[in-house]
């Protein structure tokens, strides 16, 4: 509070100071104006009507739209199958006869037979045409190199072809090695001699191989033809391929002989086996 005696002095109002306008004054009402109109939209989307209605069945379930069928996103993917050294040289002869087998026929001349037939004898057609796959023989690393591509229809087209490709390094035929490319139920399983009888040595081991494949392989013949499979004997490892049913039939056979069995008493067994199927059948 000032002293009663100090000199009054005139109390003067501040005058008000104008702000200079800015130059985009009607530019930020309209930016402001866009920004209120957008954020509605951005933070609660419009709610259609097909989304609140739901459709029901008269059970009271609901019902909704089949999806719709896409293309899926095909990947490359490769198989690298090891082949042993025993079967380069088959592998080898077969893909040559492959390869002259795609090329069109040569004119042969009037007095000459026809020089080649036009049938498929050999590997890779089976997959390149089947499968559509991508094959190639890689002889340095002594293995064949399946590739999917473009081409390649079936997603099972890849294991099939490998399948295809290891029944021939086990040491079947072409012919039974394309059943498996043709039929859905046929299998292979393999087993070892050894599992079977550990206690065999190296005379056994060969004399239990020589019952198993009888004179002139007349009882191999025999168990194929009675159980209908097909059986590579490859060292001490036996390879069995057919449905799953007349594999146990055959390696049951197998395992008898293994264990000391008659042939007879195993030709018995076969009969019998081969009439049951027969009235199945």
């Amino acid at each position: 509070m000032p002293a009663p005696t100090a000199l009054l002095q005139p109390t003067t109002t501040p005058e008000s100071v104008p702000l200079p306008a800015p130059d985009n004054e009607d530019e930020l009402l309209i930016d402001m104006q866009d920004s209120t109109t957008a954020e509605p939209s951005a933070a609660a989307p419009a709610m259609s009507t097909d989304d609140t209605e739901m459709a029901v069945d008269e059970e009271g379930r609901p019902r909704f739209a089949p999806g719709k069928d896409v293309d899926p996103v095909r990947r490359v993917e490769t198989r690298k199958i090891p082949i042993p050294p025993n079967r380069m040289s088959a592998l080898k002869n077969n893909w040559t006869k492959a390869s002259s087998a795609i090329r069109p026929p040569t004119p042969c001349l009037q007095n000459e037979p026809q020089a080649r037939s036009t049938e498929w004898p050999s590997s890779y057609p089976p997959l390149v045409d089947h499968c559509k796959l991508q094959v190639r023989m890689n002889v340095k690393e002594k293995r064949v190199e399946l590739r999917s591509s473009r081409f390649t229809q079936s997603n099972e087209a890849l294991q099939m072809g490998a399948d295809f490709v290891s029944a021939f390094a086990m040491g079947f035929d072409i012919d039974d090695a394309i059943a498996l490319l043709r039929l859905d139920s046929l299998y292979i399983q393999s087993f070892d001699i050894k599992d079977v009888r550990q206690t065999l040595g190296q005379d056994a081991l060969g004399r239990a191989i020589g019952r198993i494949a009888g004179k002139d392989g007349k009882t191999k013949f025999a168990i194929e033809n009675a159980t209908k499979t097909r059986i590579v004997l490859a060292g001490s490892r036996v390879h069995i391929l057919g449905a799953f049913e007349n594999i146990g039939m055959a390696r049951e056979s197998i395992v008898s002989l293994v264990l000391g069995a008659q042939p007879g008493k195993v030709y018995n067994n076969l009969r019998i086996i081969a009439s049951r199927m027969k009235e199945r059948f």
